[in-house]
C-alpha cells in the first residue's frame, strides 16, 4: 500500500513580525513575513506604507527560504499597511495585505 501526503498549492502567510494587528510603541526597523512553502525571490515582493499613505520600506525585500524582510525607516506613528506578493517555488503566486499599529 502507498501512503500519500497532501501538498499545499500554495505559499500562505504563515505569522508576520510586526505580528498582523498588533500594536507596536514605536516604528520598526524592519517587517518579516514567514510563509507555509519556500519563495522565488525574484517574483517576491512586499511594500509598506505609513498613515499618510507614504512609502516607507527599502524597496528591495530579502528573501531566505521561506522567510521574506524589507527594512523600513522611520515613517511615524498611526496605521502601517503592509502588501505582499509572492511566487512559490512550486510557481503559485498568492498576494494579501494586512495592518499594524504604531504608537501608543
Amino acid at each position: 500500500m502507498l501512503a500519500t501526503g497532501t501538498a499545499q498549492a500554495h505559499a500562505f502567510l504563515d505569522h508576520a513580525e510586526p505580528r498582523v494587528g498588533n500594536k507596536v510603541g514605536s516604528p520598526p526597523r524592519e517587517v518579516t513575513l514567514w510563509f507555509t512553502q519556500k519563495l522565488e525571490p525574484a517574483f517576491s515582493s512586499v511594500t509598506v506604507t505609513n498613515a499618510a499613505g507614504d512609502r516607507v520600506d527599502s524597496g528591495k525585500a530579502r528573501v531566505s527560504g521561506n522567510q521574506m524582510s524589507v527594512s523600513l525607516r522611520s515613517g511615524g506613528s498611526g496605521t502601517y499597511h503592509v502588501n505582499w506578493h509572492v511566487l512559490s517555488v512550486d510557481t503559485h503566486t498568492t498576494e494579501g495585505s494586512f495592518t499594524f499599529q504604531v504608537g501608543q
